[in-house]
């Protein structure tokens, strides 16, 4: 029957009512402190209504003043004064009874009249009974208080019947709280289950009757969720737009050690902060990321963590004022771990990403209009992370995700080459390279080759001061519809080979043998060049082109490296 809320002051009262003192409760300094979590009898759920918490509320409710225009603030007011008169009648405890006399005796005019601070408005507010201020426990810890509570809340439960969560009979929760801190979803929280209109009634069923939780269980799962969103709980990552929340299995005692151990590693694996020094957080999932990369998952992750860890991992994204679960999954953090090593190798590519190791949310930046992240489209992350974590086949649309934002941007980089290889290798079950292979005689890959070198080309002619190189002008086209531009791209490779020649015969002599090399590798006859290629064949275009302008720029300069094939 209690929460925990963000509390920003306190007021105490003296005997009679009046008020002895106010305390700032914010910790922090600056210009914005940060409000304390302070447990409370739980609050109320509130939408458009007027629905006074107890014992405390926002300045609105308990002291009529609001920073705003406050067209109902004098309502608000006048329901959290005659809740609490109607509970506290008849009330012989002295702490009780002076909280009566204050709300008789207060106007909300006092507030400018007794010079309270300005940001004490629109903030939660509890009280102390000025003899236990010292003691650090406010009004609502008082024994009678916790009593009066129990009885209030009582009231207000529902009909008994069987938990769908535990089995067990008991009074059935007809609104459960609210879930705060999911991205993207209305400030003042959001629910999971939730019935406010006829249409989604049954049988005659009022709101929670609908679908019967106990009190109790809806109070355990909402109070552990709201704990898992903070922040700075340690269980929550944000991908996309799913906001992500994760635990381990503690129930036995002997376990709380193995438990933390596995959270702490997997947060280190898919840290999703939305601001991350790179630097920082490469060197935080090294060891782990390596043991992972040695295949050595249950030797060298943690020898704790080898078997009968269960782990826990639920993803939850906006939908309106509720929720929509993406995805729940339950498993053995061993094969988490091992299907997280399955997506490092999916996703190796040479070379790698100058960053190191980056997190997932860095990823999927990559998929984004202008690289934002609120441009992530909606579903792509939790399916994406859900295919991470089971080892199942990544979203399709994640392939044309990326084709469309090369195509855009013309930017192939490690991390657009990694995504695109993984697809390769997972979906559709292709011959992927990890690095430059000589002797790959898929059409996409070798296509992507040749246009990578005859942009070294251009570049070895013109220098790099080139208002549009041909990657610029043509690769759309040439990845996608290769007979329109390649013989444009021959023709062109030919005059800037004879410049080379005038200036580096030797640089023009090693060009000539990739593009040779390259011809070789394709299918003989007058029209070598494909009237168009498929969506996989593109991302091995990518690929293709990715290695072999990676040969160019390499301190190996034109000597290839080795192969590496799936």
């Amino acid at each position: 029957g209690y929460s925990a809320e963000k509390i920003s002051f306190a007021i105490s009262l003296n005997a009679d009512g009046s008020v002895a003192s106010v305390t700032d409760l914010r910790e922090g300094e600056g210009k914005k402190p940060t409000p304390r979590q302070v447990v409370v009898p739980q609050a109320i759920k509130r939408a458009a209504g007027i629905a006074p918490n107890f014992l405390w509320d926002k300045t609105a409710y308990v002291l009529g003043v609001t920073a705003g225009e406050g067209k109902r603030t004098a309502e608000e007011h006048a329901a959290f004064v005659a809740r609490h008169l109607a509970a506290l009648e008849g009330t012989d405890d002295p702490g009780l009874q002076a909280l009566a006399a204050f709300l008789k005796a207060w106007r909300p005019e006092s507030f400018e009249t007794l010079g309270w601070p300005a940001e004490m408005k629109d903030q939660n507010v509890v009280f102390y009974f000025e003899p236990d201020r010292l003691d650090h426990r406010y009004l609502h810890e008082r024994l009678a208080a916790q009593a009066l509570w129990r009885k209030v809340s009582a009231e207000g439960a529902g009909d008994l019947a069987r938990c769908l969560v535990s089995g067990e009979v008991g009074p059935v929760a007809r609104l459960h709280a609210s879930i705060k801190g999911v991205w993207g979803a209305q400030s003042a929280g959001a629910s999971i289950v939730s019935f406010n209109l006829d249409a989604f009634t049954s049988y005659g069923h009022e709101q929670g009757d609908n679908a019967p939780v106990s009190e109790a269980a809806a109070f355990a799962y909402t109070t552990a969720l709201n704990r898992f969103l903070e922040r700075d709980s340690g269980h929550r990552l944000q991908m996309g737009d799913a906001s992500v929340v994760f635990w381990a299995d503690a129930r036995a005692a002997d376990q709380k050690a193995e438990a933390e151990a596995a959270e702490e590693q997997f947060s280190s694996w898919f840290d999703g902060a939305i601001k991350v020094d790179e630097a920082v957080e490469t060197a935080k999932v090294g060891d782990s990321l390596g043991a992972i990369k040695s295949g050595e998952v249950r030797k060298r992750i943690d020898p704790r963590l080898q078997d009968g860890v269960r782990f826990h991992v639920l993803a939850l994204a906006p939908n309106a004022a509720r929720l929509s679960v993406r995805f729940y999954l339950e498993d053995d953090f061993g094969r988490l771990a091992e299907n997280y090593r399955r997506f490092l190798s999916d996703t190796s590519i040479d070379p790698p990403s100058p960053q190191g190791a980056p997190p997932l949310w860095r990823y999927l930046i990559e998929t984004a209009v202008l690289g934002k992240r609120e441009n992530i489209i909606p579903n792509l992350a939790g399916e994406w992370l859900r295919a991470i974590l089971t080892g199942s086949r990544f979203p399709l649309t994640l392939l044309g995700l990326l084709l469309v934002r090369i195509r855009s941007d013309q930017t192939v980089n490690a991390l657009r080459a990694a995504m695109l290889r993984s697809v390769l290798v997972r979906n559709f079950n292709m011959e992927a390279p990890v690095s430059l292979d000589l002797e790959n005689r898929n059409l996409g890959y070798v296509l992507g080759r040749l246009f990578a070198s005859y942009e070294e080309i251009q570049r070895a002619a013109l220098g790099n001061k080139v208002n549009a190189t041909i990657r610029d002008r043509y690769y759309g086209a040439a990845s996608s519809q290769p007979r329109r531009v390649f013989p444009q791209l021959e023709r062109g490779a030919a005059n800037h080979l004879s410049k080379i020649g005038k200036q580096s015969p030797g640089r023009k002599v090693n060009l000539e043998k990739d593009v040779q090399s390259l011809m070789e590798l394709l299918s003989p006859g007058d029209a070598p060049f494909p009237s168009y290629l498929r969506a996989e064949d593109q991302g091995l275009f990518a690929l293709g082109y990715y290695h072999q302008r990676s040969k160019y720029f390499s301190p190996r300069g034109d000597k290839p490296q080795e192969n590496e094939s799936k």
